[in-house]
């Protein structure tokens, strides 16, 4: 990859939307993790207000420690970006609290955690609409188009993906090229969504080498046939998370009513 003109073509890519859309600039959730440390880094290099925002609920400190370290080096460094922390445990109990689930615990679980998501996306929208921004979603290639690992109107809810088309090395790459702080560069990436420091592999059962090395075989119509021992139980564990969330990928289905009917 050609990382530093990757780097431009985003920017400018940024920009230019930025521009024909009339707005003032972008809104990001910044947790402490690789993908929103480089998009707001790209975001951030556009020139265009940043504005960038810690939404902790029972967070992980390691979490919180490295998305504050990481903000305030941004700021250090770009007199556009400013932050917020607007710290959405107590709302996540509310809302807990008033909801009634008679299901097993793990699907409450599960439920919960994609809860989390959607009081943040509502965040950004908040932010994004009293202050004339647009919502820069942080998703990379495998997790948007792959395995989609996000939740679904969650962090799913953006309105523009700078680095939806890169995979999970390729953002890596860039942000080692723009100076993403080591902590963050090293941590072992975690969507967060639990309150504790469990990670993507230990949700998915494969690390994004795997993920990427499958995504890759898969496009090339490969099956698991093809396959033994680790790379058939990374391509099958690939392929089940690719066809369960088929419904995030595709748009939204609209059901046609005939002419013959109306």
């Amino acid at each position: 990859m050609k990382t530093e003109k990757v780097i431009n073509y985003i920017v400018n890519w940024l920009k230019d939307y930025a521009t024909k859309a009339n707005v003032n600039g972008f809104v990001i959730g910044v947790s402490g993790g690789i993908d929103s440390a480089v998009t707001s880094l790209l975001c951030a290099n556009t020139g265009f207000d940043v504005l960038c925002i810690e939404m902790p609920i029972h967070q992980a400190k390691s979490h919180v420690t490295r998305a504050q370290e990481h903000i305030t080096l941004l700021k250090h460094k770009f007199p556009n970006v400013k932050d917020i922390h607007v710290d959405l445990t107590p709302v996540f109990e509310s809302f807990k609290h008033q909801v009634t689930s008679h299901q097993k615990q793990s699907v409450t679980d599960m439920a919960l955690a994609n809860t989390r998501a959607r009081l943040r996306m509502t965040t950004l929208y908040y932010y994004a609409g009293i202050k004339g921004l647009l919502v820069a979603g942080t998703g990379n290639k495998v997790e948007d188009f792959g395995v989609g690992f996000y939740t679904k109107y969650g962090d799913g809810g953006v309105d523009l993906s700078p680095i939806a088309d890169l995979m999970k090395s390729e953002v890596y790459a860039i942000g080692n090229y723009l100076g993403v702080p080591s902590s963050i560069l090293e941590a072992a990436p975690s969507d967060g969504l639990f309150g504790d420091a469990r990670s993507d592999e230990d949700q998915i059962g494969a690390n994004y080498d795997e993920l990427e090395w499958a995504m890759k075989a898969n496009d090339k119509g490969a099956t698991v046939n093809d396959f033994e021992g680790r790379k058939k139980d990374v391509f099958q564990i690939f392929k089940r998370f690719n066809t369960n969330n088929r419904h995030k990928m595709i748009p939204i289905p609209v059901c046609k009513i005939p002419k013959d009917l109306k």
